[in-house]
């Protein structure tokens, strides 16, 4: 790192390759995978995609589970653990909720030397930044891919914990009021679409007669 870039940090800041402070390790998939997909409790937790839910920074659970042999040939994330994705919507952060088996579509992040608040270093991967970091070292032809040796080489910035934790807290309180706002926003159409659908139904009775139940 050149020191004009340090000089643009404030005191106690640096910027670190993610690879030179946590671990970056690739998702295993044991093929194939409907052979070891269980039914049994005493399966392991199969993290998919579809698992991840729209506007949740965490993994809380998952549709399916695969045998102790499948996971014995995947790699095991534990509660506290990164996930990112590493093809289709590459670069895309999840904080673990729970313990699993990832497929070789993600890539595990651990803060093993615990130098990070983890909604802070949520928030780091999602910023602009890292993205077109993220964006600019996807390789692959029409789907854009990450791989562990360009994971590693993004930087991030590594400040005082209690500065993390700070500039978490500002940024989960304003992300709370974002969604509030959105909720609001929905109650507020779902009100106007009620009310347009009683006009309409007002204005036009046999249109809606002649409609199909649902439409």
């Amino acid at each position: 790192m050149s020191g004009k870039m340090n000089k643009t940090l404030p005191e106690g800041w640096q910027l670190v390759k993610l690879g030179d402070v946590c671990e970056i390790a690739r998702g295993g998939s044991p093929r194939p995978i409907d052979n070891f997909i269980t039914k049994d409790k005493t399966g392991i937790n199969w993290i998919r995609i579809g698992d991840a839910k729209n506007g949740s920074k965490y993994i809380n659970e998952t549709a399916d589970r695969i045998t102790p042999e499948g996971a014995n040939r995947s790699r095991f994330v534990v509660k506290g653990d990164f996930i990112l994705s590493n093809s289709m919507s590459f670069g895309r952060p999840y904080i673990m909720n729970t313990d699993g088996c990832i497929h070789d579509g993600w890539l595990l992040i651990r803060d093993n030397k615990l130098l990070f608040d983890k909604e802070f270093l949520y928030y780091s991967l999602c910023t602009g930044s890292v993205v077109e970091q993220f964006r600019n070292a996807a390789r692959g032809g029409i789907v854009n891919n990450l791989n562990i040796n360009l994971v590693k080489e993004v930087t991030i910035p590594l400040l005082p914990l209690h500065q993390q934790k700070r500039i978490a807290a500002i940024l989960n309180e304003k992300m709370a009021a974002v969604e509030k706002a959105r909720v609001a926003s929905e109650a507020q159409l779902e009100a106007v679409k009620v009310l347009a659908i009683a006009y309409l139904r007002e204005a036009f009775p046999r249109l809606f007669d002649d409609l199909p139940e649902g439409w």
